[in-house]
């Protein structure tokens, strides 16, 4: 393998995959829309409580944390359609551990929220 020049226009290129990459999981993962308004709702929440900005910074790491993991399932997921279309116990197992991933994620997501923003929810009782 040669070494190539470095490239400005080439790393540049290298964005328009990750943003191909972003529109092909919101056109054609229906959970990765549902982690999309949760953002878009905590994002607001957040506002609207005035977090601060600790706060800020773990509901930031969460929600990139369970769009991450999102991506990462979906890209295994789509190789292992590739793979194989017959029913196979390996890749089951792949698929179910990625999905477990992106469950995880979500899961720790919820309970930063639950930190952040019940105590604030309460307050306002």
């Amino acid at each position: 393998m040669t070494k190539e020049k470095f490239s400005l226009a080439k790393r540049l290129k290298s964005f328009t995959h990750a943003f191909n990459g972003l529109k092909i999981l919101i056109r054609e993962e229906h959970n990765a829309r549902i982690h999309i308004v949760a953002m878009v709702i905590t994002i607001l929440l957040g506002f609207a409580l005035n977090i601060s900005p600790s706060e800020w910074i773990g509901v930031i790491l969460s929600i990139g944390l369970v769009i991450s993991f999102e991506l990462i399932n979906s890209a295994i997921e789509n190789l292992a359609d590739f793979g194989t279309s017959e029913l196979n116990d390996l890749i089951k197992k792949t698929k179910d551990l990625a999905a477990a991933g992106v469950f995880w994620s979500a899961l720790t997501a919820l309970i930063v929220g639950a930190i952040v923003f019940l105590p604030k929810l309460f307050n306002l009782l």
